[in-house]
C-alpha cells in the first residue's frame, strides 16, 4: 500500500500547492482521498487522471471538494476522447443530499453513498468509516488490506472513538490544524498534542500530520505532537511516497 500526499493545507491552499488530499494505491488500483482546492493540478504529477479508479470524500467543505467540478470536466473530456473509463465512482456520505447529488454528473461520474456503519469493498481494500466531530458531518476513513491499514482522521476535534478506530494502524494521517493555545477556542480540529495523543493511545506505528494552518510557526505543532507520541512523526511531505 502506497500513500502519496497531494496537498497538506487546511482551509485554503498555500501558494502553488493544494489543500489536504492523498493518493492511495495498491496493486494498480488508485483512490484519491478528498479533492479540494488545487488538488486536480497537483495529483497529475503522480498519476494520469484517467488512471484514477475511485475518489472518497470525507465531507463537503470546499477545502475537501472544491476540485470535484473540474475533475468531472476532465472525465467528460476524457470520455469524449474515448480515453476515460467511465463512470468514475465518487464515494461520500449522503447526509447532505444537495451536495451528494452533485457527485453524479452527465454519466461521467457517479456518486455512491457511504455509511459509518458499513464496510466498503473497494479494489484491494476494505474501507471503514467513523463519524468525527466537525461543524458538518464528516467521516474518518480506514483502508485495510493484508492485515495492514492506514487511517485518515479527516477533520475532527478530539473524539475517544477514534482511538479504537485507529488501533495499531500502520500509518495514521491526522489533521493538526491547531496551535495549542486554540484548544477549546477553535472547534472541529485537533492540535499537535492531540494528534500525538491519539497516535500514542491507539498504538500506531507512524504518524503524519496534515491539514496545516498557513500562519504561525509550524514547528510548534510538530514539537507538540512529539511531546505526546513516542513513535515516528513528521509533517506529511507533498509527493513523498509512504509505503506500508
Amino acid at each position: 500500500m502506497k500513500i502519496i500526499p497531494i496537498g497538506i493545507w487546511g482551509g485554503y491552499p498555500n501558494k502553488n500547492e493544494a489543500t489536504s488530499a492523498f493518493l492511495i494505491e495498491q496493486n494498480g488500483f488508485r483512490c484519491l482521498v478528498d479533492c479540494g482546492s488545487g488538488v486536480l493540478a497537483a495529483v497529475q504529477n503522480y498519476t494520469a487522471l484517467c488512471d484514477l479508479n475511485a475518489v472518497i470524500i470525507s465531507h463537503y467543505h470546499p477545502d475537501h471538494v472544491a476540485d470535484i467540478g473540474v475533475l468531472q470536466h476532465a472525465a467528460m473530456v476524457g470520455m469524449q476522447l474515448k480515453e476515460w473509463k467511465t463512470p468514475l465512482l465518487i464515494y461520500a456520505h449522503d447526509k447532505d443530499g444537495n451536495e451528494f447529488e452533485k457527485l453524479s454528473y452527465k454519466g461521467v461520474t457517479e456518486g455512491r453513498a457511504i455509511q459509518a456503519s458499513e464496510t466498503l469493498e473497494l479494489g484491494p481494500w476494505k474501507v471503514s468509516f467513523c463519524e468525527t466531530v466537525h461543524p458538518v458531518y464528516c467521516l474518518a476513513i480506514k483502508f485495510t488490506a493484508n492485515d495492514q491499514n492506514v487511517v485518515f482522521t479527516a477533520d475532527t476535534s478530539w473524539k475517544e472513538e477514534l482511538i479504537d478506530f485507529s488501533q495499531e494502524a500502520d500509518l495514521l494521517v491526522a489533521e493538526s490544524n491547531l496551535y495549542e493555545k486554540y484548544i477549546g477556542i477553535i472547534q472541529g480540529h485537533l492540535s499537535g498534542s492531540q494528534a500525538g495523543n491519539l497516535a500514542e493511545r491507539a498504538g500506531v506505528k507512524q504518524l503524519l500530520l496534515t491539514h496545516l494552518p498557513q500562519y504561525g510557526e509550524l514547528d510548534e505543532i510538530l514539537h507538540a505532537a512529539k511531546s505526546s507520541y513516542s513513535g515516528k512523526v513528521e509533517f506529511a511531505v507533498i509527493g513523498k511516497s509512504y509505503e506500508i
